[in-house]
């Protein structure tokens, strides 16, 4: 099974079909510009976006949001967490933590999926710590400054954990163990969200 994937991050694709090859389906990028909502909530993000994109399309289609929230600074940077990579950077979130002793934060992102006629979301979090500087060279984003719960690296010095326990991989896992079983469950129609 293929389906579109409305994103300009190639690195969100790749970790999408890494996930994906286990269970039979592609992800295929589409580079379509959508608004997104301003919302607290990975979720509404990912809803709102395929909502506006499969009119589009009008294939089967996901959209991703993600997020880093952050405990000592009340979730902050939560679903603005792409705009604040952007204008300061991973040194930037560090010296905001600077001198909290609080370090946990978890990462949290939602696929929406929409065929037409039924609009999902499908969530997945990481629970972990902010590093206190920035460790590894694999990995995108924020992978260089956050610890997983349970280990002493970040995702970008462990990126073989990071396929495993990621937020982005545990959401995509669930969106094709959903598609997988689809046909023998009741109509999907009357489970929207």
């Amino acid at each position: 099974m293929e389906l579109l994937f409305a994103t300009s991050n190639l690195n969100k694709v790749r970790e999408a079909n890494d996930v994906g090859r286990r269970f039979g389906v592609r992800f295929r990028q589409v580079r379509f510009p959508y608004p997104e909502v301003r919302s607290e909530s990975v979720a509404d993000v990912a809803l709102d976006g395929v909502r506006f994109v499969y009119p589009m399309v009008k294939k089967p289609v996901i959209v991703e949001d993600s997020g880093l929230f952050i405990e000592a600074l009340n979730g902050f940077p939560g679903t603005y967490s792409r705009f604040v990579f952007d204008k300061i950077g991973l040194n930037g979130v560090l010296a905001l933590m600077r001198g909290k002793s609080d370090r946990r934060a978890y990462f949290a992102s939602a696929v929406g999926f929409s065929d037409g006629r039924i609009v999902k979301a499908f969530e997945g979090f990481s629970e972990g710590a902010i590093a206190r500087s920035v460790k590894g060279k694999s990995g995108f984003g924020y992978d260089p400054v956050f610890i997983p719960a349970g280990s002493k690296r970040t995702f970008a010095e462990d990126f073989s954990l990071k396929e495993r326990v990621s937020h982005r991989a545990i959401a995509f896992r669930l969106l094709c163990e959903w598609l997988a079983n689809r046909g023998s469950s009741k109509p999907a129609g009357r489970s929207r969200l």
